[in-house]
């Protein structure tokens, strides 16, 4: 019997269970790999953000097809920002796995988008490893310890007016509580990258997913490393999550 490797190829258009565009970015590696890691954003982000794009830049250059996204709502993608909960993205990075068969894939969400990618990978076996950066757990802490004095439908996150604070992102927070259930579903390589020096989603919070990780889970902190992995805190990370996606399977 003849066996015959599946095509893989690289979508020109993204759309989610709305029919939202999705905007993304494709970083070409090696021809004859077929690994491929999907980069999403967290809350108030998009694809654009430095760290995520010099992650996207050092996995490219080691070999490795990347796809930087914005969630619907986020950057230039289509829909409202005030829907954009982690409900709903979740919801659209199986969207963007749909659109990617034939390749090996990775997920390396960055803080709201590291809880994306545990509730995701919990339940969605394409996900076959997962990296988080400075990825969130306690999602119903987060949401009351950044914006429970902000009022929903009237101020913004974090006074940005391009992000308006929405009920439903607040309810939505609130009736996850947290990713650690699901993380201990999370069976598949997994890679948490975290800032010592993180004041907006703390180091604890991958602490607290490391206890109930599997053996397949491992942390690695940046010292004084912020939660934007900044400046001098993005080469270690960058280098941190290379070589451990390089190295799978060796």
């Amino acid at each position: 019997m003849s066996h015959t490797t599946p095509s893989r190829s690289l979508p020109k258009e993204i759309r989610n269970a709305q029919g939202e565009r999705i905007d993304f970015t494709v970083h070409p590696g090696a021809a004859a790999n077929d690994t491929l890691v999907v980069i999403g954003h967290g809350v108030t982000g998009n694809k654009e953000r430095p760290h995520l794009v010099a992650l996207a830049e050092g996995l490219a250059k080691a070999g490795v097809t990347v796809l930087r996204l914005s969630f619907s709502g986020n950057g230039a993608s289509e829909g409202a920002f005030t829907a954009s909960t982690i409900t709903k993205e979740v919801a659209d990075l199986g969207a963007v796995l749909d659109a990617l068969p034939g390749w090996r894939i990775g997920y390396a969400g960055h803080s709201m988008g590291g809880a994306v990618g545990v509730l995701r990978a919990s339940r969605d076996a394409r996900i076959t490893f997962l990296v988080s950066l400075a990825g969130m757990a306690h999602t119903a802490e987060f949401a009351k310890r950044e914006f429970g004095t902000v009022q929903p439908g009237a101020g913004c996150m974090w006074d940005n007016p391009d992000c308006p604070l929405s009920a439903e992102f607040m309810a939505d927070m609130a009736r996850i509580g947290d990713v650690l259930a699901a993380a201990k579903g999370v069976t598949v390589p997994w890679l948490l990258v975290h800032g010592t020096a993180d004041d907006v989603v703390p180091v604890q919070d991958s602490e607290a997913v490391m206890k109930v990780a599997g053996k397949n889970a491992r942390l690695v902190t940046v010292p004084g490393g912020d939660h934007g992995f900044s400046e001098g805190n993005t080469a270690p990370m960058v280098q941190a999550v290379t070589a451990w996606v390089t190295g799978l399977g060796r």
